[in-house]
């Protein structure tokens, strides 16, 4: 019972640090930071922390092959991804409904399972992939009149979903011999990769060498402020890229899949419940509705690998 305890509560504060992370970026948004100015401070200091760690490592001491390393660096590209389509989508969105979209990663990470693993779909499933989707309908108060529908916030936050699928799905497939300091390095690289080519395409060329690659809508002509590096990039790190990833690779061994899936969900009711009070984002009952329904959802798809574990 006590392993169990302290695997709950990795699981559950590792979901809570992704939970608030839309919050922050929001708030780093009001302060006039862009996206590109996010995601690269973001990266600094998650990979500076993790190589200090990687060095400190004695006990475990395993040796990637150079065919792993390519392939954690190529899987870590999805973060890189995850980062820049889900700030994109706080850009244009509220947060409490970004991170709905973001969840759509559920029924998402179920496809994929059935896509490369040949798994057997059961009406289960189904039934519960459904439900996301209605879920999903009401927490994001799409059928409301008078809501405001950016099209790009609402796709971006869906890319968002699709590459945190892929991030989850080639984190249970590639190296899983190492260390998680050192995996979780290495797809650090793979994501900053991506990151640095968004800065360089969004703000650093069109900003210092007048080269405009995209459209208007997405780059920003503005020299790089260093002071998010020092303010809130930090916070960004810890949070966003280096103890979640700790916390639940901490977690899951202790609790199981199924049981570690439906506490991860926190994240959802986190998220919202610090755009209420930090953003002061409205969330009508309909929408609370629609994000119980969702829990409920990944309740049901994990509900026999629970049954599993207890035998």
């Amino acid at each position: 019972m006590n392993s169990l305890f302290k695997g709950i509560l990795f699981v559950g504060l590792g979901a809570s640090s992704y939970g608030m992370l839309a919050t922050v970026v929001k708030l780093c948004y009001s302060k006039g930071f862009t996206t590109a100015e996010v995601t690269i401070s973001q990266y600094v200091f998650a990979l500076l922390l993790m190589f200090i760690l990687n060095k400190l490592i004695t006990k475990h001491n395993n040796k990637a092959t150079n065919d792993d390393i390519k392939k954690l660096i190529i899987s870590g590209t999805s973060m890189g991804f995850t980062s820049v389509f889900y700030y994109l989508s706080v850009k244009y969105i509220n947060a409490s409904i970004a991170v709905v979209l973001l969840m759509q990663s559920v029924w998402i990470g179920v496809l994929l399972e059935i896509i490369f693993n040949k798994t057997k779909i059961s009406f289960l499933k189904i039934f519960a992939v459904v439900l996301v989707l209605i879920g999903t309908v009401l927490a994001t108060n799409i059928l409301k009149n008078d809501i405001v529908f950016d099209l790009k916030g609402f796709l971006f936050g869906f890319l968002a979903a699709i590459s945190f699928s892929i991030t989850l799905f080639s984190t249970n497939i590639v190296a899983k011999y190492l260390h998680p300091f050192k995996r979780s390095l290495n797809m650090l690289y793979g994501g900053g990769i991506v990151v640095l080519i968004f800065a360089l395409l969004t703000q650093l060329l069109p900003t210092y060498g007048n080269i405009n690659l995209l459209p208007s809508d997405f780059i920003t002509v503005k020299s790089f402020d260093v002071t998010i590096l020092y303010t809130w990039g930090i916070l960004l790190s810890v949070f966003g890229t280096i103890l979640p990833p700790i916390l639940l690779n901490k977690g899951f061994p202790l609790v199981g899949v199924g049981l570690g899936s439906i506490i991860s969900a926190l994240e959802l009711p986190v998220s919202v419940t610090f755009a209420y009070f930090l953003l002061d984002e409205k969330v009508s009952l309909i929408q609370w509705l629609g994000i119980f329904i969702i829990l409920g959802s990944i309740f049901l798809i994990n509900l026999k690998m629970i049954s599993k574990n207890k035998k």
